[in-house]
C-alpha cells in the first residue's frame, strides 16, 4: 500500500484517538438519554454494552493489525468475499456522513451554547464554522491532532474520575429515578442508543496505516481504549442516576453540585473538544476511504490526487461539502437527535457485521469464539434498533446489487475497450 505519512503516530497516541472518538460529543449526553429510555436500568445497559463490545474490539484490533489498510472494514470484507462485498461496505460507511456527522456537529454546538450562553440564530453559522475548522486539522495530517487528542482524553478522564469519586451516593427525593421492574425492552432500546458511544472503532482501522507498528501497537490501542471509554460512560451514567433529566446537559449539573460553580465551562469546554475530535477522526478516515476506493475504480480517479502533505485534500474537501449541505438541511427541518443516531448504528451494525464475518476467514481458528461473541453482540443490537435498522437494510438492499453489476459486468468491459 502507498504510504500517504512521512510522520507516524504511537500506540499511546492511538489509545488518545480512539478514546476522544468515542467519547466525542456523547460522553456527557449519551449517558442522560439511556436513562431517559431505561431509567436505573441504564447501568446495566452500559455494563452489558461495556462486556459485549470487548469482543468487537479484539477482533477489530486484530484484523487492522494483520491487514493494515486505508480501506478498514471495506477492505477485510473485500479479502474474505471478493470486490464486490468489500465496495459495498464502504459504501455504507460514507452514507453515513450525511447522518451522523449533523448529529455530532450539532451535539457540538450544544457544548459551545452552554459555554457562551448563544442565542438559537447561532446554531448554523458556528455549525458552519466547525466545518472550516475541520478542514484545518486535516489539511496537514492527523498526527498533530493525535497528540492534542490523547491530552484531551487524560483531561476528560480525570474530570469524571474527580466527580465520581466526590459524589454523594445520598440522592435528594424530588429528582430521584424509580427503578421500576425490569423489562428487557428498555434495556435493549438503552444499549441501541449507547451503541454510538462505540462508534469509532472501525475508524482507527482506517488509519492503521499511520501507526509506526500496527502489528504492536494496534491492538493495545483499541483495547486500551475501548475499555477506558466504557469506564467513563459508567460512570457518567453513575452520576446521572439521580438527577432530573429535563435538563439540556444534566452533567452541568452534577459539576456545580459537586464544585458549587463553573459545570458550564469545565464540561462546555471538554464537551467542544471531544466533539470536535470526534468529527475529525471520522474526516479524516472517511477521506482515506474516499481514496482507496477511488483507486480501486469505484469512485472517480479525481480523489486519487495527495496534497504536498501526502493528505487525500479532493476527498476531504468532498467530505466537507457534503457535512455543509446536510447541516443546511438539518438545520431547516425538524430531525429528532435520537433517530439520527438510531439510523448512523444501523449502517454500524452491518459493518461491524460484515468484518466480523470477514474475521471468520481471515483470522485463525482460535479467534473464531471471539468472532461468534461478536456477531451476537451485532444481532442484540439490531433487535434493540427496531425500526431504525430499515435506513441501512435500504442502503445494503441498493448497494449490493449494484456493486456486484459493476464487477461482474462494467469493469471487464471497460477493461477490454482499453
Amino acid at each position: 500500500m502507498t504510504q500517504h505519512s512521512a510522520h507516524k503516530i504511537g500506540r499511546w497516541q492511538g489509545a488518545g484517538l480512539l478514546t476522544t472518538t468515542l467519547l466525542g460529543t456523547s460522553v456527557f449526553i449519551l449517558p442522560q438519554m439511556t436513562i431517559e429510555t431505561a431509567g436505573n436500568w441504564a447501568m446495566l445497559s452500559w455494563i452489558l454494552l461495556t462486556l459485549a463490545i470487548l469482543p468487537v474490539a479484539m477482533v477489530f484490533a486484530k484484523l487492522s493489525s494483520s491487514y493494515p489498510h486505508a480501506g478498514g472494514p471495506a477492505y477485510f470484507v473485500e479479502k474474505a468475499f471478493g470486490k464486490s462485498a468489500g465496495r459495498t461496505i464502504g459504501l455504507l460507511f460514507l452514507f453515513v456522513v450525511p447522518i451522523g456527522a449533523p448529529a455530532a456537529i450539532i451535539m457540538t454546538y450544544w457544548f459551545i451554547e452552554t459555554l457562551f450562553g448563544l442565542s438559537a440564530g447561532w446554531a448554523l453559522p458556528v455549525q458552519l464554522s466547525i466545518i472550516g475548522l475541520l478542514f484545518l486539522l486535516n489539511y496537514r495530517g492527523i498526527q498533530f491532532s493525535a497528540t492534542l487528542q490523547l491530552m484531551l482524553t487524560l483531561v476528560i478522564t480525570l474530570v469524571v474520575t474527580a466527580m465520581v469519586a466526590g459524589h454523594s451516593t445520598t440522592s435528594t427525593p424530588e429528582i430521584s429515578i424509580s427503578t421500576g421492574t425490569f423489562a428487557i425492552t428498555p434495556v435493549l432500546g438503552a444499549m441501541g442508543i449507547a451503541f454510538w458511544s462505540f462508534l469509532g472503532i472501525e475508524a482507527i482501522s482506517h488509519l492503521a496505516d499511520d501507526f509506526q507498528n500496527p502489528k504492536r501497537d494496534l491492538v493495545p490501542a483499541i483495547m486500551t481504549g475501548t475499555l477506558l471509554v466504557g469506564l467513563i460512560y459508567l460512570g457518567c451514567t453513575y452520576l446521572l442516576i439521580d438527577t432530573p433529566v429535563s435538563d439540556t446537559l444534566s452533567m452541568v449539573t452534577v459539576f456545580d453540585q459537586q464544585f458549587s460553580a463553573g459545570g458550564a465551562y469545565i464540561i462546555g469546554a471538554l464537551g467542544v473538544a471531544g466533539g470536535l475530535a470526534t468529527v475529525n477522526v471520522y474526516t479524516a478516515s472517511l477521506s482515506r476511504l474516499i481514496w482507496s476506493l477511488s483507486n480501486d475504480n469505484v469512485l472517480p480517479g479525481y480523489f486519487q490526487a495527495l496534497n504536498g502533505h501526502q493528505v487525500p485534500q479532493r476527498a476531504l474537501q468532498c467530505i466537507l461539502i457534503v457535512m455543509t449541505a446536510t447541516l443546511f438541511i438539518t438545520h431547516y427541518g425538524k430531525h429528532d437527535l435520537e433517530d439520527l443516531i438510531g439510523w448512523v448504528n444501523g449502517v454500524f451494525v452491518l459493518i461491524y457485521l460484515a468484518s466480523m464475518l470477514a474475521a471468520v476467514r481471515l483470522l485463525s481458528a482460535r479467534h473464531r469464539p471471539l468472532v461468534v461473541l461478536s456477531c451476537l453482540f451485532c444481532a442484540t443490537i439490531a433487535v434493540g434498533l427496531g425500526t431504525k435498522m430499515l435506513y441501512a437494510l435500504g442502503l445494503f438492499t441498493v448497494f449490493a446489487p449494484l456493486l456486484w453489476y459493476q464487477q461482474r459486468y462494467i469493469l471487464p468491459r471497460m477493461k477490454r475497450s482499453a
